[in-house]
C-alpha cells in the first residue's frame, strides 16, 4: 500500500538528487483503486495457499505510446552513479516489492472489498472539492473501521494468500545483497503482511519499518500502533530519515511508485527517488523521479 497518495501534486520536474525547495503535496489520501491508472495491462497471478515462495506472474508490456512522455526514463551519469554506489536500497512494498495493495486484499478477503472502495471513492471527490487533506493516520483508521479484521481473519488471510511478488524483485535483492548494499522495505502496510514478503527476499525483520496491527487477548481486533512512524502523513520520509542517520549511510536509495516514496527525497533521507511503473503509474510521481523504470530488470544490469 502507498498509504499516502495525491490527487493533485505541484512539483515541477527534477533533476538533481533532490530539491532544495520543499516539494508541496495536496489532498493525500488512500485512493490506489480510484486514481491510479493500470498500465501493465493485464496482471495474471495463480496464488498457492500453502507456498510462500514468489508467486507467478505474467505480465503484457506497455506500448511506446504509454512510456514516450516522460523523459526521465533513460538515467543521467549522475543518477547512475548513486544508484551505483549507494549504501543502502529502501523499497515501498504496495504495487512495488508486491504486485497488490495489501489493505485492499485483507478488506476484500474479510468481504468489505467493495464497501472500502466506495468509501475511499468518497473521500476522493470530498478532498477534490474542498481542495484540502486527509492526514494518513485518519484515512487508514477509517477504512480499517469498515471490517475491523480478527487475529484469526489476519493468520488465515495470510495461509491462503501468500505474497504476490513483482517480476525480478527477487533477482534484484540478491543482486543488490551482492553487492554489500542494505536492504530495507518501507511501507504504510502492515508488517504482518510484509513479514512473509521479508522472508522469502532474505530481508532481516528488523529492515522494515511498517505499521502494526493490535489485537486483543482474544484476538479482536484494537487498531494499529501510532507510535511507528509510517502510520503518520509523512512516516516514510521519517523513517528514511531515521535509518540513515541510525546506519550511518552515505548514500541512500527510495524506490517506490507514490507520492509518499516521492517524499523520501529530501535532505537528510533519500538521495535519488526510483520510480517503478510496472504496477501502476501515478504521472505526477513519474515525472518528478530521477529515474523511472517500468522493469527491475533495468536497475538489475545497471548495476553490472
Amino acid at each position: 500500500m502507498d498509504g499516502l497518495m495525491s490527487a493533485q501534486i505541484k512539483l515541477t520536474p527534477v533533476r538533481s538528487f533532490y530539491s532544495r525547495k520543499q516539494n508541496s503535496i495536496i489532498i493525500p489520501f488512500l485512493a490506489s483503486r480510484v486514481t491510479s491508472r493500470v498500465l501493465i495491462g493485464r496482471v495474471e497471478v495463480m496464488r498457492s495457499s500453502r507456498s510462500f515462495n514468489s508467486i507467478a506472474a505474467s505480465v503484457q508490456p506497455m506500448g511506446a505510446s504509454e512510456m514516450g512522455h516522460f523523459d526521465n526514463t533513460l538515467p543521467s551519469k549522475e543518477v547512475l552513479d548513486v544508484w551505483r554506489n549507494a549504501d543502502a536500497v529502501c523499497f515501498d512494498v504496495d504495487s512495488t516489492v508486491c504486485l497488490d495493495e495489501g489493505i485492499d486484499e485483507l478488506a476484500e478477503f474479510c468481504g468489505a472489498g467493495e464497501a472500502v472502495a466506495e468509501w475511499t471513492a468518497r473521500l476522493v471527490d470530498s478532498a477534490r472539492a474542498m481542495n484540502g487533506s486527509v492526514p494518513f493516520e485518519q484515512a487508514l483508521a477509517a477504512r480499517l473501521s469498515l471490517f475491523n479484521p480478527s487475529l484469526s481473519q489476519v493468520r488465515e488471510f495470510l495461509e491462503k494468500r501468500p505474497p504476490s511478488l513483482s517480476p525480478g524483485i527477487d533477482a534484484l535483492v540478491k543482486k543488490l545483497k551482492e553487492k554489500n548494499k542494505s536492504v530495507y522495505l518501507v511501507s504504510g502496510g502492515f508488517r504482518q503482511m510484509i513479514n512473509p514478503v521479508a522472508s522469502i527476499l532474505g530481508i532481516p525483520l528488523v529492515n522494515i519499518f511498517a505499521n502494526q496491527l493490535l489485537f486483543g487477548s482474544s484476538g479482536e481486533f484494537l487498531g494499529f500502533d501510532t507510535n511507528e512512524p509510517t502510520s503518520r502523513s509523512g512516516g516514510k520520509a521519517i523513517a528514511v530519515q531515521h535509518i540513515r542517520k541510525t546506519k550511518g549511510y552515505k548514500s541512500l536509495v527510495m524506490i517506490g511508485d507514490g507520492a509518499t516514496d516521492l517524499e523520501a527525497r529530501q535532505p537528510g533521507g533519500a538521495d535519488l527517488f526510483i520510480c517503478y511503473g510496472g504496477v501502476q503509474l501515478r504521472e505526477r510521481v513519474a515525472a518528478n523521479a530521477n529515474w523511472l523504470v517500468y522493469n527491475f530488470k533495468d536497475l538489475i544490469n545497471s548495476l553490472d
